[in-house]
């Protein structure tokens, strides 16, 4: 997926969630995500914690970490 793309499935704004970056229409921050997944949890259990959240906006946010990274190993 093109990095602006899952852009896309982000937004942050400065009176919502004290302007912390957040899954488009919802109020959970990406920062709960990483969280929990360093936490142990599943992709499929953060799916049901969060059911605003979509699949999509999970893939889209993981395929822009990744081309980050390998971006910044080249």
């Amino acid at each position: 997926m093109e990095n602006s793309k899952a852009l896309d499935m982000l937004e942050r704004h400065p009176n919502k969630v004290s302007g912390a970056w957040v899954f488009k229409g919802t109020r959970v921050p990406v920062s709960a995500f990483f969280e929990n997944l360093k936490d142990g949890a599943s992709v499929d259990q953060f799916l049901e914690w969060f059911p605003g959240v979509t699949r999509s906006q999970v893939e889209a946010l993981l395929d822009y970490e990744l081309a980050a990274l390998e971006q910044a190993a080249s």
